[in-house]
């Protein structure tokens, strides 16, 4: 029996409990009692724990299930939930709910929902939290610190155009995709030179990180070129067209492992909380679990800053170009800040820094516009903004409702070419940029417009890792 039967026949799906319960039946089987038999046993168990609690095999996991529910009986949230404040119109429903679920936490200070938002696992996708002295790691996400990097070249945008193969190839040589994604030999960096024995999960990954170090993931995972046009003179650029080249990409399977590992160790610390809430368990950072957290986040930061450097560093020299500007910004990331005059945890799960002056990059889809923006520092956002268009309908759903043709038709009259993605990527499945930009005026400021115009993405097939 797997947890997943087990949790149908009534068993909370608590840690400690499944722990028990797989115990249980293993020894129950192993006894000679009939599968049937067990599955109704373990149904019993569930609705009525007390009556087995004496019962040589399975009262351990009586007890188990007896003390969880007590525990959550005792459990408190705040009694007035934290304010939050949501951006933009016909969000998601079930983002809304879970902003309202993360707002009832007793850590729980502030929260915004932008308006790129849509469900996701605990905190929403474009879900801001701010939290008092704690940090949930599902609050974070699964892919630590996935950023935006925009680099503008010295080379004429015309050569999108005129010299489309070479561009291309520079991208297909430098850049690798997927879950799988590796390169040999192994690029080097000096993140691999820090101290990743700090934690028993960065040591146990750092092999394998540094294998995958300088690739892209899946999902939404990109490098592209495109055209960035400045309406005005800023950032020491003259207004016009310039060539520039954008990636979208995170810590990846590194930083999965290290989500998956502390996000379990959470929800086993925090079992009391509801299961409505079991995807926003806490690790209070004046703990060895939360510290040691919290320096594993910050090296899957740096190790994604550093894929992310390690493609830009590669494709430029391939083309023996030099860049004239260079942007980055990150989401799916915990920083400490003060808001209302005290000092957060601010959680900002695909969801983008927008403080005072602060520079980044929202980009749209993969045959619509992004933009270069400054924030304006909002404070009921926390200094928040979108971190792109977001999704408007699931994987499976564009799966199942687009075709290939309709998305070739949109990329072709916009000069968008497209070298790899999946069907589940296409701007179809994605909400109307304008309309996000618009829906956060308040929140930043646009200073260039980026239009993609050669893009790669993971090949169809591979299993989404945004």
């Amino acid at each position: 029996m797997k947890a997943r039967e087990l949790a149908e026949l009534g068993v909370p799906r608590a840690e400690r409990c499944m722990r028990a319960a797989l115990e249980a039946v293993g020894e129950a089987l192993g006894g000679g009692m009939a599968l049937a038999q067990v599955r109704e046993s373990i149904a019993a168990l569930a609705r009525e724990p007390e009556a087995f609690l004496e019962q040589p095999v399975f009262g351990a996991l009586a007890a188990a299930i007896v003390e969880l529910r007590s525990a959550r009986a005792r459990y408190e949230g705040r009694r007035k939930p934290a304010p939050f404040r949501c951006w933009g119109e016909d969000l998601d429903a079930g983002s809304i709910q879970q902003m309202q679920n993360a707002v009832r936490l007793p850590i729980a200070v502030r929260g915004a929902l932008m308006p790129d938002a849509h469900k996701g696992y605990g905190l929403p996708i474009g879900g801001v939290l701010a939290a008092d002295g704690a940090v949930i790691p599902y609050a974070v996400g699964v892919d630590i610190a996935c950023r935006m990097k925009l680099s503008v070249l010295d080379m004429p945008a015309a050569l999108l155009d005129s010299q489309q193969d070479r561009l291309a190839r520079a991208i297909e040589a430098e850049c690798r995709f997927g879950v799988g994604a590796t390169f040999e030999p192994r690029r080097q960096h000096a993140v691999m030179d820090e101290d990743w024995d700090a934690g028993p999960v960065t040591a146990q990954v750092k092999d394998r990180a540094h294998g995958q170090l300088g690739t892209s993931g899946s999902g939404n995972h990109f490098v592209e070129f495109g055209i960035l046009r400045f309406e005005r003179d800023d950032l020491g650029m003259q207004a016009g067209a310039y060539l520039a080249l954008l990636s979208h990409s995170g810590s990846r399977g590194a930083g999965n492992l290290v989500a998956t590992h502390y996000s379990k160790l959470a929800r086993e610390l925090h079992d009391e909380l509801p299961d409505e809430l079991a995807h926003l368990a806490w690790l209070d950072l004046d703990t060895d679990a939360g510290r040691e957290y919290w320096q594993a986040m910050e090296l899957m930061g740096r190790y994604a800053a550093a894929n992310h450097e390690l493609i830009h560093r590669c494709v430029v020299a391939h083309l023996g170009a030099e860049v004239l500007l260079d942007i980055e910004n990150h989401h799916n990331f915990a920083w400490r800040e003060v808001h209302d005059g005290r000092e957060v945890i601010v959680h900002r799960k695909g969801s983008t820094p927008a403080g005072p002056g602060v520079l980044g990059v929202i980009p749209g889809s993969m045959g619509t516009p992004g933009y270069l923006v400054r924030g304006k520092g909002q404070p009921e956002s926390l200094h928040s903004a979108s971190h792109g268009a977001g999704r408007r309908m699931s994987r499976t759903q564009a799966k199942k409702e687009l075709d290939w043709a309709e998305a070739e038709r949109f990329l072709a009259q916009r000069g968008v070419v497209l070298l790899s993605a999946g069907l589940d990527e296409v701007p179809m499945a994605y909400k109307d940029i304008e309309q996000v930009m618009q829906a956060q005026a308040d929140l930043v400021e646009p200073v260039a417009r980026f239009e993609p115009r050669l893009v790669k993405m993971a090949p169809a097939g591979e299993r989404p890792e945004d």
